[in-house]
């Protein structure tokens, strides 16, 4: 066995025992749900019994997890540097483990548009919190005030449009890929209305 192959038995190992805990599940829970016998699978988290590719995929089903995140090691990455897109005054940081997901972090000074006809629809879903100041989410006929630390989740089918309230806010959204598509096309729309300088 190499160095390489023992630390991922031994990464395995512990995860298996962690995400047990982490369920507030005893051996003998996971045991019963995984099929395998409570002295089993205590031998398989204390390195006392080989690893074997059925047991861990019976395990990893029992732990609700796959097998591939179970045996995952890729941890080169852990830190990423945001895109700054001045244009827009966002930064943005693509999610590695799901590249459909963006995070955006964006500073809004202007309250939300008066007009209805600017507000817009698309598909996808946002999820956002508000990280100092008071957004004001216009979705439908509705006209949420959203305080600092409070968040918002809603689908972008519905009508809608964002802006700040009583001064400056900042806020941190999460986009799928189809809402950040949505955004894209409507702030490209705008810029196009706009007069040249």
């Amino acid at each position: 066995m190499t160095q390489e192959s023992g630390e991922l038995d031994s990464l395995v190992r512990k995860r298996i025992r962690a995400l047990r805990v982490a369920q507030g599940w005893s051996l003998e829970e996971l045991a019963t749900r995984a099929k395998v016998s409570q002295s089993t699978l205590s031998r398989i988290e204390n390195g006392q019994r080989r690893l074997a590719l059925d047991q861990l995929v019976t395990l990893a089903r029992a732990l609700d997890t796959s097998l591939d995140q179970l045996v995952e090691t890729a941890t080169d990455d852990v830190v990423s540097n945001p895109m700054i897109d001045a244009a827009h005054g966002q930064m943005r940081w693509p999610l590695k483990a799901d590249p459909g997901m963006t995070v955006i972090r964006q500073r809004l000074t202007a309250p939300p548009p008066d007009n209805p006809a600017r507000m817009r629809a698309h598909p996808g879903r946002e999820w956002m919190v508000v990280l100092s100041g008071t957004a004001i989410l216009l979705l439908g006929n509705r006209r949420l005030r959203i305080e600092t630390n409070q968040a918002a989740e809603f689908p972008t089918m519905l009508p809608h449009a964002i802006g700040a309230e009583g001064g400056p806010c900042e806020i941190l959204g999460i986009f799928d890929r189809d809402a950040r598509r949505g955004h894209q096309r409507g702030e490209d729309a705008e810029k196009a209305k706009r007069p040249a300088p």
